[in-house]
Formats: structure tokens, sequence, C-alpha cells
């Protein structure tokens, strides 16, 4: 007769030590090594533990302005959203509250000011860096989208906006601000080459291109950058969600004066 086989979790992540009495429930959980609820529920701030799981590591005091600072900017991303919009569609259409969730992160995940374009602009960064000949070069020969199966290429040069005028204010304070208390290089050339690299784009920075260098400065891979961005603006489309469904389809922004029901 042979012993049973002990099943094993294989992760860098996450460990558990059982309960004495409840081999399912877990006594002690260590992220990374530190004890989760022993001392980083006492010690920790939610950034500081959200980096942690990401990068297995703490962050230091810049680290962890610089990622609160992008988490605050991109809590609420407003109703003019896409994923915003699709949430609230979902909350005044009389959808499941998961369900708004869901329409956030469908819509939010793509192309156009959404996870996939953060995803490419981060390799960008890998591939440029600070040479604002190689930004040029990349941005009128961008590469193949590698992953054809699943999305369409990019129609306009990832982390600008296609349909914007001139960089909107909040791009730009926050660009500022995150460049300042980070002290990090390529937010700061970001900061000091904006107008040059939207010349070479013909169209302005958006909030992914400010996203996605303040998550290549923090050492995030493009697929985790992609993960995160989905993740911190969430919030937003929670919150927008909720108050349409109260408020109903009659209060509905930006088509109630164009929208009639015909009896």
């Amino acid at each position: 007769m042979t012993d049973k086989p002990v099943e094993t979790i294989t992760t860098k992540i996450w460990r558990e030590t059982p309960e004495v009495d409840n081999p399912f429930a877990a006594a002690d959980c260590f992220c990374a090594g530190y004890n989760v609820y022993g001392d980083l529920l006492k010690n920790a701030s939610f950034i500081d533990y959200l980096f942690l799981l990401f990068k297995l590591q703490p962050p230091n005091p810049q680290q962890s302005a610089l990622l609160e600072g992008l988490a605050i900017a991109l809590a609420n991303p407003g109703p003019r959203d896409h994923s915003v919009r699709a949430a609230m569609s979902a909350g005044v259409g009389g959808s499941t509250h998961p369900s708004a969730l869901i329409a956030a992160l469908s819509v939010g995940a793509g192309n156009l000011g959404g996870a996939r374009e953060v995803f490419h602009t981060v390799e960008y960064w890998q591939h440029c860096n600070t040479s604002l000949k190689d930004w040029q070069q990349l941005i009128k020969n961008p590469p193949a989208e590698q992953r054809a199966d699943v999305w369409l290429p990019m129609e306009h040069p990832p982390g600008f906006d296609p349909n914007g005028v001139s960089c909107p204010t909040p791009v730009k304070q926050t660009l500022a601000y995150l460049a300042d208390v980070g002290k990090t290089v390529h937010l700061n050339w970001l900061q000091d080459n904006r107008q040059q690299l939207e010349e070479f784009a013909d169209c302005p920075l958006a909030f992914s291109g400010v996203a996605a260098a303040a998550l290549f400065d923090l050492g995030f891979s493009p697929e985790q950058a992609e993960m995160l961005y989905l993740l911190l603006r969430l919030p937003g489309a929670a919150v927008h969600s909720l108050e349409q469904e109260k408020l109903g389809w009659r209060k509905y922004p930006f088509f109630a004066n164009g929208f009639k029901l015909n009896p």
C-alpha cells in the first residue's frame, strides 16, 4: 500500500500553513515571504501590498508614492471614458452589478485608450528608451501585432489620443506630478519631450501614455502593466454604474436631448 501523494502549489507569490484542526483553512498566509495578516495588515498600505504582489518585493518610498499617484489619477476615468460608459450602460439597463464591471473590463481592455494600448506603449519604451530618433522611427513604422488572432492592429500610435486636439490639462497635470514625485528617468524625459513626441504621432499624449511611462519606470512588464491598468480604473466604473442605475435612462449623459422614444 502506498501513501497518497500530497498536492503541492507551485508559486513564488503565496505560501500558506494549514490550521491544526482543518487542512482546508490557512493559519498563516505569506506573500513573498511577508506575513499578510500578522504583519502587512498592520504595517503596509494597499499600494505597498499591490506592488508586493506584482513585484515580490516591497516598494521604496518613491515607488510607493509614484504608484499611489498613478492609482489616484486612474481611479475614475469619468463618464466620457468608454469603459466607464460601458459600466453605466450595464447599470442603467438593469444588468447585474458584476456585469457592469465585466463590461468595463471588456471595453477597457482594448486598443483605444485601453489596457492593450498600455501594453504596446510599454513595449515601445522597452525598445526606444529615451531615444527620440527611435521613437520617431517606431511611430512611423509600427511593428505588427503579434497576437493577430485576438487583437486588431493598432490604428494610431499607442499612448496618444487619435481623436484629441491638444494634450488635456489632467494629462499634463498627472505627468508633471508623477515626474516630480517619482523622480524617474522616463517620466521626466517624457515631460521634457512630450511636445516633440506629439509632433511625431500627430496627436496629443493620452492618459494611457502617462500610465505606461509610470509603470515602465516602476519596473512592470508589458503584461503586468496591462493588468494593473485594468485594475486601477475599475473604481470609477463601479461607482458611475451604481449611480446611473438609480438615476435611470432619462438622465443618461450626452444623449438626453437627442433621444426620443416613438409611441
